[in-house]
C-alpha cells in the first residue's frame, strides 16, 4: 500500500498575511502574493499554502478557487503557535541600501526581535524605505520559516539612541579599537541584550566615548580584523546566539 503523503507537504508556499488567522476562516490573496502562488507557485485547487499572520502563528491553509488577480485559501489547522524569538535587538548604524538590506534580511534569519537603525556621523545614507523594509523581513522570515517578524525601528540618532536607552537592557558597543572577547562578555550578562555596531567609517573619537560612557555600554572585540558594518552587525549577532540565544538546543 502506498504511503499516505505528508500534509503539509514540505514544498507547501509560505506567506504572511495580514489578516489574523483562524480555523474555517477564509483568506484572499492578492497583488504580489497571488501572482507569486498562482503564476510562480502554480497553485490548484486543494493545493496546500502555510500562512502566518504574526500574531496567532503558523496555520495550514487549502487553496480554492485561483482567480487571474487572487487566489482564495480556506484556513484548515493550527501548526504552531506564534514563536517566542530571543530578547535581542541588533542596532546598526544605517548602510549603503544593498548593504543595509543584507542587514536586514540575514539579522531575521538569525532571529532577532527588533532591528534598529542607527544614524551617525559618518553615515553614507540617512534614510530608510519602511515598506521595502517591511517587504524584506517579511521575505526573509518566509525563507526560514520564523513565525514572528521582527520589529524595524525607525532611523535614530546615535545621541537620542543613547538617551532614551532602557535601563534593564545590556548594550554591547562592537568596539574597532578593542574591548572583551564577544562570547566571554556576552555570556556574562543575562536578560535583555542589544549590539550596536557603526558605519563604513566607524564611529567618531567622540561617539565612541560617548557609548563607552553610557552605564548599559560594555564594549566588545569582534576579532583582530576591522570588519564592514553589515559583516560586523551579523557575526556580532551570530555570536550572541550561539552563546546565550536560541541556537543552544535542549539539554
Amino acid at each position: 500500500m502506498a504511503a499516505t503523503p505528508a500534509w503539509p507537504p514540505k514544498s507547501a508556499p509560505r506567506l504572511f498575511v495580514t489578516d489574523e488567522l483562524g480555523q474555517g476562516r477564509l483568506i484572499v490573496i492578492e497583488g504580489n502574493q497571488a501572482n507569486y502562488l498562482g503564476r510562480v507557485m502554480r497553485v490548484s485547487e486543494g493545493d496546500a499554502v502555510i500562512l502566518c499572520d504574526d500574531i496567532t502563528g503558523e496555520w495550514v491553509a487549502r487553496v480554492g478557487q485561483v482567480g487571474k488577480r487572487s487566489v482564495e485559501l480556506t484556513v484548515e489547522e493550527q501548526l504552531r503557535p506564534r514563536e517566542e524569538v530571543p530578547d535581542f535587538w541588533l542596532c546598526a548604524a544605517l548602510l549603503k541600501k544593498d548593504r543595509f538590506d543584507m542587514v536586514l534580511e540575514k539579522a531575521t534569519e538569525l532571529g532577532v526581535a527588533k532591528i534598529q537603525p542607527v544614524l551617525t556621523s559618518r553615515c553614507v545614507a540617512d534614510k530608510l524605505n519602511p515598506e521595502r523594509a517591511r517587504t524584506i523581513v517579511t521575505e526573509a522570515a518566509e525563507q526560514c520559516a520564523r513565525t514572528a517578524l521582527p520589529e524595524v525601528g525607525e532611523p535614530q540618532k546615535l545621541d537620542a539612541l543613547l538617551r532614551d536607552w532602557p535601563e534593564d537592557r545590556t548594550l554591547f558597543f562592537a568596539d574597532e579599537e578593542g574591548g572583551e572577547g564577544a562570547a566571554d562578555a556576552y555570556f556574562l550578562f543575562d536578560g535583555p541584550a542589544a549590539l550596536l555596531t557603526g558605519p563604513e567609517g566607524g564611529f567618531t573619537d567622540q561617539e565612541r566615548a560617548a557609548i563607552r560612557a553610557h552605564p548599559a555600554a560594555h564594549a566588545i572585540s569582534l576579532g583582530p580584523r576591522i570588519l564592514r558594518g553589515e559583516t560586523a552587525a551579523l557575526a556580532g549577532t551570530a555570536v550572541w546566539m550561539a552563546e546565550v540565544g536560541d541556537w543552544l538546543g535542549e539539554e
